[in-house]
């Protein structure tokens, strides 16, 4: 039934389109990258289709070299997990969990303990790189909670949290509010979003404000969490999602002004390769996730 499967050729298939790099993929195998090269293409004759498109900086997948990247990955990733359960002397469970900053420092974070709590055993890392990282192609990454938009094709979404926008504030700060017609406004500014600047329009809208004009004065910051500690100190008010603000609110740090009132916002998902939900101290995360993101 296997007899037939080019399997060094399969292992350097996988190892260069989830490094996209036949170099790299000759580094992490121990051989040449002409050797690696020379599998692929022993491996796209017996296939009949290209896998892979040269270019002049680096390799892209094609199509069908995106699926069968998937079903290889895969594959290979269960019989890793299959056979690290079956050593004597296992090595402790760990997962690597990419998500932003913010979420990390005001919600992940904040929480990570009660799942420590229940899987003593496990260790989580938790990384908050500014570079997305590309699930299929880095298998040092378990799970993704990533911002907004539609997840990738090829991912599994585990569920997700969807977030509005309020406005918060130290509550010394907004009890001074009706002596302050034109409030210090506090946001992040994200190079790639107009998220924020239309979302102070919609709620100043709704609430029937004119805090937004030519002399307001607007402070943003890189991230959510710095906004959130400026407003803490009552710098201003800042406009702020949902999710990452809960905690500040529990804490007394912050309170919202006219709780009545919130815009939409965007969604968190939760994402891993297919396959990588069954390796257990993943399963074990995602469950424990799911539940406290049903808890809010």
């Amino acid at each position: 039934m296997f007899a037939d499967l080019p399997l060094t050729a399969l292992r350097s298939f996988e190892s260069a389109a989830r490094r996209l790099s036949f170099k790299a993929a000759a580094e992490e195998l121990h051989v040449t990258p002409t050797a690696i090269s020379h599998q692929v293409r022993q491996l796209e004759a017996w296939l009949g289709t290209p896998l892979f498109e040269r270019r002049a900086r680096g390799v892209a997948l094609t199509g069908e070299g995106r699926r069968l990247f998937d079903a290889v990955h895969g594959a290979l990733l269960d019989i890793v997990h299959r056979v690290d359960s079956l050593r004597p002397q296992r090595s402790v469970g760990s997962l690597t969990v990419t998500t932003t900053a913010s979420f990390a420092a005001l919600w992940l974070i904040p929480r990570i303990g009660r799942f420590y709590q229940q899987h003593p055993e496990l260790s989580v890392r938790i990384d908050t790189g500014a570079q997305v990282v590309d699930l299929n192609l880095d298998a040092g990454v378990d799970v993704a909670i990533r911002y907004g938009g539609t997840p990738p094709s090829g991912l599994v979404r585990h569920g997700g949290l969807r977030e509005r926008f309020g406005v918060y504030g130290a509550s010394d700060r907004i009890e001074r509010l009706a002596a302050d017609p034109a409030p210090t406004l506090i946001g992040v500014a994200w190079g790639d979003s107009t998220l924020y600047p239309c979302s102070w329009a919609a709620w100043c809208e709704r609430a029937g404000v004119a805090w937004l004009g030519p002399d307001t004065v607007v402070r943003d910051y890189d991230e959510e969490h710095y906004a959130m500690h400026a407003a803490g100190a009552g710098q201003g008010l800042v406009l702020a999602s949902s999710i990452v603000v809960a905690g500040s609110v529990a804490r007394g740090l912050l309170a919202p002004v006219r709780p009545d009132i919130t815009v939409p916002g965007e969604t968190y998902h939760v994402l891993t390769v297919p396959g990588r939900e069954r390796h257990p101290p993943v399963r074990a995360f995602l469950r424990w996730l799911d539940a406290e993101m049903r808890a809010l």
